[in-house]
């Protein structure tokens, strides 16, 4: 199948995604990028964000995950997510429970520069979801 490559989505809780796919927007911790058939080798630390995948049959996926790392090499991309949500099984009560946990992040004492900087990177994108919910 040229042109398209071996994705997988994985969460401590289970195989989220794995499928041939042409093209993967991630959410890298400095940007965005998109990932295609022979993508040079690159391992990367991930953002709260969405990751939006193009199967080889067509339609996008798009999952929102809490952060992580990627790996990337000419014929595949596994992501580790630390947490992993289906967008379209997301509904307006899971993401206000979603939002609430950042929330208590920046309001913790013992948060770090990081955790609070992904808190806030994670409520801007919920939020953008709820707009997007049904």
């Amino acid at each position: 199948m040229a042109g398209t490559f071996k994705f997988e989505l994985v969460s401590p809780e289970r195989v989220l995604v794995s499928a041939d796919v042409e093209e993967v927007l991630v959410p890298g911790e400095d940007g965005d990028f998109t990932v295609l058939a022979g993508h040079a080798p690159v391992i990367s630390t991930l953002r709260p964000g969405v990751i939006e995948s193009k199967p080889s049959g067509g339609g996008v996926t798009r999952i929102f995950i809490d952060g992580g790392f990627c790996e990337v090499t000419p014929t595949s991309l596994t992501v580790l997510a630390e947490k992993a949500h289906d967008i379209a099984a997301m509904d307006k009560k899971t993401i206000a429970v979603q939002v609430m946990a950042a929330e208590a992040v920046l309001h913790s004492s013992d948060a770090t520069d990081e955790q609070l900087r992904a808190a806030h990177i994670a409520i801007g994108h919920l939020k953008w979801l709820d707009s997007q919910a049904n």
